[in-house]
């Protein structure tokens, strides 16, 4: 009797054993797929990427990253996402290696990436984008004597290239927002148009002398290689011009003397390697970008109502002021150089309106107010140099932005006879130095997201450095 018992005993602890561990398994389940659903990958997983050969494109993996089966949920904070990469689908009618331009390609997606191309388009992306199509003018003219391409082969090269850009994350409007076409590879309306009438015309030696090391800090104020490039273009295009001439030049002259330019981009394209030719072609078109104000400005009806004849700060003027501006820094990104010139024409603007009194200083507008704000109430200024977009692969897209910005914004008097970027005494503010680790810069980090629209950013100026976050989180 005693062991029967005992084994009665037995099985009721065997049972309500399994009892348990049944009870337990049925808990664990849903636990660890929850677990398994909010799991975030550490850095070291989403930097894991399938095998690749020496000197081949590293290509992420989609299985590298989490995968949400509710799509229309937002991502977790702090988590970046990507830009989508494939291999494009070409019209197979444009003649040219695209791997032997790889590295201008890459930056050029990078630069003109979805999110970020609209900010930075007239200072980073559009810039080189126009870099990109001299160069591969150049590189196309290679296998010929021509240093154009015909209209139609124009029409599909420009259309692969946008493919090969698009595959990469650049923006799939990127020549409409920067105003460009075929037409540019073709020479438009310029008499001269291959290697031996070129080189019979032209000075090259003296041309490519000019042109093969463009000082970044002089060119702007006393350029070499501009004057080379319009001399060049003016003898291709057969016209004479000198200054103070009289005469009138008819707009096909000039016309023609535009397309001659691209025609001389090309030919130096073919003599330089291509990231001197991308470094010259950035210079020099920062010079002419820099001296341009970029943003558009509305009547200031009630800045003017407010600010009219104020002596002294007055809530209500610098108020309207704020709103005002608060609307500018909506608009992109521009450099210290561009945010003084639209700070003195906004000053000018409301000086016209009856507004004379130093309303910047009395309402404490500096020129970084001027440009995109960073958590609403850092302004990134892009230096006046050329800088690109960099992505990197775990903290998403980075430039470097001017932290010598907190300059007061200049307010025209008349005492200032005449007001030139190129004086010292008017860049005393401005850097000096491209190192991106020097006094005076900070890199500025965007995390590419499906909330960029909001521009949620967390400064740390100790770091110098800004995130775009996905999720507001209060400093």
């Amino acid at each position: 009797m005693r062991k029967e018992i005992q084994i009665q005993g037995s099985l009721s602890q065997v049972f309500l054993l399994f009892a348990i561990w049944l009870t337990f398994f049925e808990v664990a389940v849903p636990v660890q797929e929850l677990t398994e659903q909010n799991h975030l990958p550490l850095e070291s997983e989403l930097a894991k990427s399938p095998s690749y050969e020496l000197f081949d494109p590293i290509e992420i993996s989609p299985a590298a990253f989490p995968h949400y089966s509710v799509p229309k949920e937002p991502l977790p904070p702090l988590y970046p996402t990507f830009p989508t990469t494939y291999d494009p689908v070409l019209s197979g009618k444009c003649p040219v290696n695209f791997s032997a331009i790889s590295s201008i390609l890459d930056r050029t997606a990078s630069d003109c990436s979805l999110p970020l191309a609209a900010l930075v388009g007239d200072v980073i992306c559009c810039p080189q984008f126009s870099s990109l199509l001299h160069i591969f003018q150049g590189y196309y003219s290679l296998s010929s004597d021509e240093l154009v391409l015909k209209n139609v082969v124009a029409d599909d090269c420009f259309s692969d290239i946008i493919r090969v850009l698009v595959s990469q994350g650049a923006n799939y409007s990127i020549d409409t927002l920067c105003w460009l076409n075929s037409s540019i590879l073709t020479g438009g309306s310029c008499p001269v148009k291959d290697v031996h009438s070129f080189e019979k015309r032209v000075n090259t030696s003296q041309l490519l002398e000019a042109c093969e090391t463009v000082d970044p800090l002089k060119e702007c104020c006393r350029p070499v290689c501009q004057p080379a490039i319009i001399d060049a273009a003016l003898q291709l295009s057969a016209t004479q011009l000198t200054i103070g001439s009289s005469r009138k030049i008819i707009g096909g002259a000039v016309d023609a003397i535009t397309d001659c330019k691209m025609v001389v981009y090309s030919w130096l394209s073919r003599k330089l390697s291509s990231e001197a030719a991308n470094t010259a072609f950035r210079i020099l078109t920062a010079c002419k970008v820099n001296k341009v104000c970029p943003l558009n400005f509305k009547q200031p009806t009630e800045v003017v109502q407010a600010c009219h004849n104020m002596a002294a700060p007055s809530p209500s003027c610098c108020s309207a002021l704020t709103t005002y501006v608060g609307g500018i820094q909506k608009q992109m990104l521009i450099t210290n150089k561009q945010a003084i010139i639209c700070a003195t024409m906004f000053a000018t603007m409301l000086q016209n309106a009856g507004v004379m009194t130093n309303i910047y200083q009395l309402c404490d507008v500096d020129l970084k107010d001027f440009t995109l704000q960073a958590f609403g109430q850092q302004g990134c200024l892009l230096r006046s140099l050329p800088v690109d977009v960099i992505f990197d692969n775990s903290s998403g897209y980075s430039f470097t932005c001017d932290l010598n910005d907190d300059t007061e914004a200049p307010w025209p008097s008349s005492s200032m006879a005449s007001f030139s970027l190129c004086a010292e005494k008017s860049l005393a503010a401005l850097p000096t130095s491209n190192s991106s680790g020097a006094p005076g810069a900070y890199n500025y980090i965007v995390f590419h997201s499906q909330f960029f629209i909001t521009k949620n950013v967390n400064c740390f100026p100790s770091k110098r450095s800004c995130m775009l976050f996905i999720a507001f989180f209060p400093c």
